[in-house]
């Protein structure tokens, strides 16, 4: 058994050093919705570029967003078809909080990010 626990720890160590998401248990709403955006990625097109230069918002931001942000699901429409938008906002604890309108669609690959706007 100690063995077995050093052994734990120490593939632990090696994962958390890489750039592998370690598997989790998502199984709150918020957390795989976040999920899904990761995974799937989003596509800077010179919609997005446009209106991330107007609101000053940079790809680190966004993607801290994807990664620590809470959903509004009051705001958001999850059951639309084909596509559900999503209303996220940046933790509270963010010098420069930002939120953004999102569309998941259920047979696409990617998300794209319909508005970003600062608080």
């Amino acid at each position: 058994m100690g063995g077995f626990a050093v052994g734990l720890v120490l593939l632990a160590f090696f994962i958390k050093g890489s750039d592998t998401e370690i598997p989790s248990c998502d199984y709150m709403p918020n957390a795989r919705v976040l999920k899904t955006i990761r995974n799937r990625g989003y596509e800077i097109t010179p919609q997005l570029q446009e209106l991330m230069t107007k609101t000053a918002v940079d790809t680190i931001q966004l993607n801290r967003l994807f990664r620590e942000g809470s959903i509004d699901f009051s705001k958001s429409d999850q059951q639309l078809k084909p596509c559900g938008t999503f209303y996220i906002m940046s933790p509270e604890s963010e010098n420069n909080p930002i939120h953004a309108e999102v569309s998941i669609c259920e047979n696409g690959d990617e998300v794209e990010i319909k508005s970003i706007n600062k608080d």
